[in-house]
Parts: C-alpha cells; sequence; structure tokens
C-alpha cells in the first residue's frame, strides 16, 4: 500500500472518529462499536487502528480525555470533541462532502 493510500485512510478514519465523538463523550470500544453500528457492520475499527487514531487526534487537540467507569463498572478512558476538533470536523466534513461528490460524478459516468 502506497503512503497516500495509508494517508488516506487514516484521514478517514479520523473524521469517522471526529464524527463519532460529536455525538457525545464515549471511549474507544463505545467508538468502534458506533461506527460498526452506523455502517451496518461495512466498517469494522480494530484496536490496531482505532488506538493510535485516538492517540493521533488528542495529540492534536482535537479531542481529550478524561478517565470514567463503563457500562461494565470498569475503568476507561473517556474521549470527547474539543472546540478545535469541532471546527476540524466541520471543515472535513466539508471536504468528505466534495470529494464524495467527484467519486460519485465518475463512477455515474455512463459508458460510450
Amino acid at each position: 500500500m502506497g503512503e497516500s493510500n495509508l494517508e488516506l485512510m487514516r484521514g478517514t478514519l479520523d473524521v469517522l472518529v471526529l464524527k463519532t465523538l460529536s455525538w457525545g463523550p464515549m471511549h474507544g470500544y463505545a467508538v468502534a462499536d458506533w461506527i460498526r453500528r452506523r455502517t451496518e457492520e461495512t466498517i469494522l475499527v480494530e484496536e490496531g487502528a482505532l488506538y493510535p487514531a485516538l492517540h493521533r487526534l488528542e495529540k492534536r487537540g482535537w479531542i481529550a480525555a478524561e478517565w470514567g467507569l463503563s457500562e461494565n463498572n470498569r475503568r476507561a478512558k473517556f474521549y470527547h470533541l474539543t472546540p478545535r476538533g469541532r471546527a476540524e470536523l466541520q471543515r472535513e466534513v466539508s471536504t468528505w462532502q466534495r470529494y464524495s461528490a467527484a467519486v460519485d460524478s465518475v463512477l455515474a459516468a455512463v459508458e460510450v
């Protein structure tokens, strides 16, 4: 896989995580589960990709984390959007909508 493909995948995961956290604070497993359920199991985010993404977003200041108790009464790190993260999400959604429309336009082209 080329470097540009890897960056595209990272960018995709980042915007999915940001969008997921726009619904409220969640721990890592809940983030992955929300994406899985919302995409009807089309996108399955594995721990090996999710936690580096969460740490990357936290390092950029787009999300922050606090320790709390999960539904199972287990200690878990809960992530939430920061104001900078919310602004980044708005930019990313706009970019993805333009990108998606462009891809749809190419895929919808009729062969001659």
